[in-house]
């Protein structure tokens, strides 16, 4: 792409909150690239709100869960913005019909079965190839955008987060303190490691360390945080109910962070917090944490890990496996390789 007159550009990136903080790994090469152009986003709307408070990021539209007049609003809407340059990093039916409808000159999405027709330029075949961030890379290289070696990825919370982030550490003498943060959220029931195995781990951390534990929760998360603070006792703290951006802030405050594979593993990695991330089902090469001052731990040697699954048919062996000696090695990989002391 020899275009570099380019004004508008629309991201599409549905689904999940992780999948929509990995897209973020695009936003400094195309400004790059294109340094006089606007970046909107398409996305879901529990994405929306830390959307708009990225600097690269000029609108947020907000995919209609239901109504097919609602999806017509939509595809005229995006009509009348008139993008030059149209990033469908979802690639799906309803997102290809999207992008074939909306008027841009250039039309950029992954070639699957069923969807081609849609654009006029490609991102590579090969899903189990990359890193789930690089794929959006390998996408910018394959219609000839540079790509830096440092691409980031972006998160934001406001100040106000921030403030209530500090105002909960205060309440709770965390202020000053090193702790870690305990998350326990998977949005496949097959990507969670069980609460009382997750609170084996966290006790066992404690105890080498002897820092604070500080345990996120969603809604569906609530009733395994709960336990997780009881098998833990004194030294773990359950967090406030926040938005995810006061969840974000909250993160940015730990030292480092333990999370199953999930969208608060992704955020951490975004803000910056190191993080260890527990893998059963998925690949870490391709859904672990993006970045070199984070790592990752998985039972290769099971015969179904990876499998992929979204309810284990098993006994969730690859998180009940997990050793206490291989999880405090691991930690201490993380430790050193970010030069924390404790």
């Amino acid at each position: 792409m020899t275009d570099k007159a380019i004004k508008k550009i629309l991201i599409i990136k549905l689904r999940g909150i992780g999948d929509v903080v990995l897209s973020t790994v695009v936003l400094d090469d195309l400004l790059n690239f294109f340094p006089e152009a606007k970046i909107d986003y398409l996305t879901d709307r529990p994405s929306a709100n830390w959307l708009k408070g990225l600097p690269q990021v000029n609108a947020v539209l907000t995919y209609p869960k239901s109504g097919i007049l609602n999806k017509l609003k939509l595809i005229a809407e995006i009509r009348r913005k008139k993008y030059d340059i149209i990033f469908d990093f979802y690639s799906n039916p309803s997102t290809a019909q999207i992008t074939f409808l909306s008027g841009a000159q250039y039309r950029i999405g992954f070639p699957y079965r069923g969807r081609k027709y849609a654009y006029n330029l490609y991102g590579p075949y090969e899903r189990g190839k990359y890193h789930a961030a690089e794929l959006h890379l390998e996408a910018l290289k394959s219609v000839g955008i540079p790509v830096n070696n440092n691409s980031s990825l972006h998160f934001y919370f406001s100040k106000e987060d921030e403030r209530f982030a500090e105002e909960f550490l205060e309440r709770n003498n965390l202020i000053g303190k090193i702790f870690a943060g305990i998350s326990p959220t998977g949005g496949w029931q097959s990507k969670r490691c069980p609460p009382e195995k997750l609170a084996e781990l966290a006790k066992s951390l404690n105890k080498r360390y002897n820092i604070p534990l500080l345990i996120f929760w969603g809604p569906s998360e609530y009733e395994d945080a709960i336990k997780i603070k009881e098998i833990v006792g004194d030294s773990a703290y359950l967090s406030p109910p926040t938005t995810i951006e006061q969840m974000a802030a909250l993160m940015g405050k730990c030292t480092f962070i333990v999370a199953n594979d999930s969208g608060p593993m992704h955020i951490s990695t975004a803000i910056g917090t190191p993080v260890l991330s527990l893998h059963g089902p998925t690949n870490p090469l391709h859904q672990g944490p993006y970045g070199s001052k984070h790592e990752y731990l998985v039972l290769n040697e099971l015969e179904c890990i990876m499998c992929n699954l979204l309810e284990c048919p098993k006994n969730q062996e690859c998180f009940r496996d997990i050793s206490e000696k291989l999880f405090l090695t691991k930690i201490e990989i993380l430790l050193n390789k970010n030069s924390i002391r404790i």
